[in-house]
């Protein structure tokens, strides 16, 4: 797979809809160990609403698509999960404007702007034991791979997936210095930051249905 079309784009986002729901206890109990136990609730509750919309978003664009999911989960996820989210997808499908298919490098692209209005919207940065410690390693493999001649989506989303579950591990040990963890200070040492868990979760779902089509 060379190009990403409004197919598959809706597949990883449905995807990822789909596991905010059925992992909705165990996000919650993640976050209940150095927070206050209602990230998989308010994630579940705004990626459901966001499922139960689905035939009505517009398809005339990747870009249009996004922005339009992304309005969808800022305004039903609770918290500060939902604005850091939605920008999310608001900033990558702002970046794919009214193209139908994107390429690897193009996706990069927009992953790169999603990050860009996640960290501003939430004031975090790399290191701070946020979702962004998932994302950004992950993307940088698939810019990697985007400069192969060779590279294909598939084999390149396989990878950064395998990043992105090795970075929830590895910032285990991390103090939190953004969102509710970083309230409880050194007692965020040694525990899973949800929302990377989160990410990484839903990226090997999406990898998941990627061998499988």
């Amino acid at each position: 797979m060379e190009k990403l079309n409004m197919e598959t784009i809706e597949m990883i986002v449905k995807t990822m809809a789909e596991t905010a729901v059925a992992n909705e206890k165990y996000f919650s109990d993640l976050d209940a160990v150095a927070g206050d136990a209602d990230f998989g609730v308010s994630l579940a509750n705004g990626f459901r609403i966001m499922l139960e919309k689905w035939d009505e978003f517009d398809r005339s664009s990747i870009g249009n698509f996004l922005m339009k999911v992304g309005m969808v989960i800022t305004s039903n996820v609770g918290g500060c999960s939902g604005p850091i989210w939605g920008t999310g997808f608001i900033r990558a499908g702002m970046a794919a404007k009214d193209k139908m298919e994107v390429t690897l490098s193009e996706f990069v692209a927009m992953l790169r702007s999603a990050i860009e209005g996640m960290m501003a919207r939430g004031e975090a940065q790399k290191g701070d034991k946020t979702l962004l410690d998932a994302i950004i390693p992950a993307t940088d493999v698939l810019e990697e791979w985007s400069n192969k001649e060779y590279g294909n989506f598939s084999s390149a989303f396989a990878e950064a997936t395998t990043t992105a579950e090795k970075m929830v591990e590895v910032a285990k040990e991390w103090e939190a210095k953004r969102g509710r963890q970083s309230f409880t200070g050194e007692r965020s040492k040694g525990t899973l930051d949800p929302g990377m868990v989160a990410v990484a979760t839903m990226m090997r779902e999406v990898n998941t249905k990627l061998n499988e089509s």
